[in-house]
């Protein structure tokens, strides 16, 4: 039998095979980088999109830093330049300056520590789900309680992550709640589950949260329109509730709780 080697009818078929092979090559390439490009472009705070070396697609987390501890701040910032897909784009000391930032720099997520001044990381974490929604918030804490957890998620945040945690994690974090998820760290996560539910009443909880900062019965009074007398039976019962020995010491209780 000859070959058909050389002949018109196999020149035919090698250029409808490189054909094939080169459409398939094209269709690939269109699907996996140059469409996703396209749909980037035409929403600028999904982050800003890169071409590795091979040619791969890669997003940049653009990231805002917020804590009142300069040492703090910038160490996290250094940790989080050796990731190549994620971008520290501005900072803050105090909770005002953490909401302006964001508002000025448009990051994909905030990483806000849960002590600041001005406005804590759960008044932040609230302000931004308000202002600027599409940025995910990660709140870290150098001492977390479970009541802290319970306000972060109910403020908005995304994530709640202790400082003390391993030093990847954070990076995890920020990837994982930019993509949509959420990260609470386990052992806070099982203790907020086991909290009791808050024994005070509405009223009891009000005029508890005016006197944490020592103000007068009758400042309070005046500010939720009851008397005098009826203030201290709330606060007394807020007190005895809580198991306290005063004002002081109830405030703490239910603020560790979350109930403030």
């Amino acid at each position: 039998m000859l070959s058909e080697a050389g002949t018109p009818r196999a020149d035919r078929r090698l250029r409808r095979a490189r054909q094939a092979t080169l459409l398939s090559l094209v269709t690939g390439v269109w699907a996996s980088v140059l469409l996703p490009a396209v749909r980037l472009a035409r929403e600028p705070d999904a982050g800003r999109a890169v071409l590795g070396a091979v040619g791969v697609l890669a997003f940049v987390i653009r990231v805002l830093l917020a804590d009142d501890e300069d040492l703090i701040r910038v160490a996290v910032g250094a940790l989080l330049g050796l990731e190549p897909d994620i971008e520290v784009v501005a900072h803050a000391a105090d909770g005002p300056t953490a909401v302006t930032a964001t508002l000025a720099h448009r990051p994909d997520v905030a990483v806000v520590d849960l002590e600041m001044p001005g406005l804590d990381g759960i008044a932040v974490a609230a302000e931004l789900a308000r202002a600027r929604p599409e940025c995910a918030v990660v709140v870290l804490t150098g001492h977390g309680r479970p009541g802290h957890l319970r306000q972060a998620l109910t403020a908005g945040a995304r994530g709640f992550l202790p400082k003390g945690s391993p030093g990847g994690a954070l990076a995890d974090v920020i990837r994982r709640v930019h993509a949509g998820g959420r990260y609470v760290d386990p052992s806070l996560a099982a203790d907020a589950l086991t909290l009791p539910a808050c024994p005070l009443t509405p009223r009891e909880l009000e005029t508890l949260r005016l006197a944490e900062f020592g103000a007068p019965v009758a400042v309070i009074a005046r500010r939720v329109h009851l008397s005098t007398g009826t203030v201290r039976n709330h606060l007394s019962a807020a007190v005895q509730k809580l198991g306290a020995t005063d004002r002081a010491e109830a405030v703490r209780t239910a603020r560790d709780n979350g109930w403030l």
